[in-house]
């Protein structure tokens, strides 16, 4: 079978042949690339992959064939091809028509038997469907949806937050109604896309209920990710965490829920004085160890970033929120075993990687119960679940793991025999084997 991938990041094996930055963003596409091209079968790859990227400007729309064997298994057969494409990925609810052009291109030099879509909520997923124009062969993998992540943006902030347009916010045409406006602008441009697909993969009940609303004639297939290499190995041991650390992935935008576990925070640290909360990724309200802003806080601030900020004085929170900047795997691996349990606040989400990852390594998670997270954790057995917004009783899951070991350690083994059953590279390896083979008739 020949497969062609269609991603939205620039695929770290392939930024590491280049020498190029990357992110690590969406680090399950790396498992199943990992996994894909390097099994083995009579004598050659079951499937002859491509991978279709985003690439730097100064790269440009480019092509290249590597061996198999430069990315793993020196004894691995096959080869792998790169294409690289230009999108403006800072500005995803605007519409290229030139990627149709590109895209023609890849499909003619390829010539694929199927093509299977990443990242729905970006311009390239439109224009390859209006370029391959084969729904039948079309597969289209769900992450997030942009229609519920539209609905939910504000995440309960205060009315004067959601109006309110900071010079940085203004300059970059990218106030909270102006991100909100191009999740929806986004959203028409996913479910164009889905139009045109036959075959969907997805997760939760939640995925499927959404897809099926605006796509009711496409298959949906069921299929659980794999995860980064490094989650599969060590296991959160409370001898080695540090007690009252609370860990959160990302903070950078409302849906995320930052503001909710700072009005949490004041009611935690009446019981426990020494609660301190790191939150990984871009900083939003300033420095970083890694990161030091170069101008003015009056030049980048966000109206979130100033809420937040607002949130941290009010509840004098200044010596309990620590923020760590972007985070390779392994640095997020260590923050995940350091903690004394990992929150996910969100306002919506559909199977978030970072609730995955703590559950693989075995860490106490306290969640919000949205989108698909009640498909993923057990309450009271995987973890403690919450209604979304409320912050009272976000509080008292997280006081439930702080205050009692025993627990924490069931919850966290319990997530972890459920995590390594669902993210088990080659039960999901075989699944999405079936799939192709079903899309391609063989």
């Amino acid at each position: 079978m020949r497969v062609l991938w269609l991603c939205n990041i620039m695929l770290p094996a392939f930024a590491q042949k280049m020498g190029l930055p990357y992110s690590n963003r969406e680090g399950w596409l790396s498992g199943s690339f990992a996994r894909l091209i390097q099994e083995p079968g009579n004598g050659d790859n079951l499937v002859d992959l491509a991978v279709a990227c985003p690439v730097p400007a100064e790269v440009g729309n480019c092509s290249f064939s590597y061996p198999v064997s430069d990315f793993g298994e020196p004894d691995a057969a096959g080869t792998v091809h790169f294409y690289g494409f230009l999108e403006n990925l800072n500005a995803p609810e605007v519409y290229d028509r030139s990627l149709e052009t590109r895209f023609r291109e890849i499909l003619a030099d390829y010539q694929p038997d199927m093509v299977h879509i990443f990242g729905t909520e970006f311009p390239h997923a439109l224009a390859m469907v209006r370029s391959f124009r084969d729904p039948e062969r079309t597969l289209v993998g769900i992450q997030g949806l942009c229609c519920s992540i539209a609905a939910a943006y504000m995440a309960d902030l205060p009315y004067k937050v959601q109006k309110r347009v900071t010079f940085r916010d203004w300059y970059r045409r990218d106030s909270l109604e102006q991100q909100q406006h191009k999740f929806q602008i986004r959203a028409r441009n996913e479910a164009h896309a889905l139009h045109h697909t036959a075959h969907i993969t997805g997760r939760t009940s939640f995925d499927r209920r959404i897809t099926g609303e605006i796509s009711p004639d496409a298959v949906y297939h069921k299929m659980d990710e794999t995860m980064r290499t490094p989650f599969y190995s060590g296991r959160w041991d409370p001898a080695a965490m540090e007690p009252g650390r609370i860990f959160l992935s990302q903070g950078d935008y409302p849906l995320k829920g930052f503001h909710y576990m700072l009005e949490a925070m004041p009611l935690i640290l009446e019981k426990f004085p020494d609660a301190h909360l790191c939150v990984a990724g871009n900083s939003i309200i300033g420095d970083t160890p890694n990161q030091k802003k170069k101008y003015p806080e009056p030049l980048w601030i966000s109206s979130y970033g100033l809420y937040l900020k607002s949130l941290i004085r009010k509840y004098r929170l200044q010596d309990h929120v620590t923020m760590l900047g972007k985070l390779s795997a392994e640095e997020m691996k260590e923050q995940y075993l350091r903690c004394n349990v990992f929150v996910c606040p969100s306002a919506v989400e559909n199977s978030p990687n970072a609730l995955c990852e703590a559950m693989l390594l075995g860490v106490p998670v306290v969640a919000a119960k949205v989108g698909g997270i009640g498909d993923m954790v057990s309450d009271g057995e995987e973890g403690i679940l919450f209604p979304a917004g409320r912050v009272t009783e976000l509080a008292e899951g997280v006081e439930t793991i702080l205050v009692d070991t025993d627990v924490a350690v069931l919850l966290g083994e319990s997530a972890a025999r459920t995590a390594a059953i669902r993210h088990n590279p080659d039960t999901n390896y075989r699944r999405l084997l079936e799939i192709y083979r079903s899309i391609c008739g063989e």
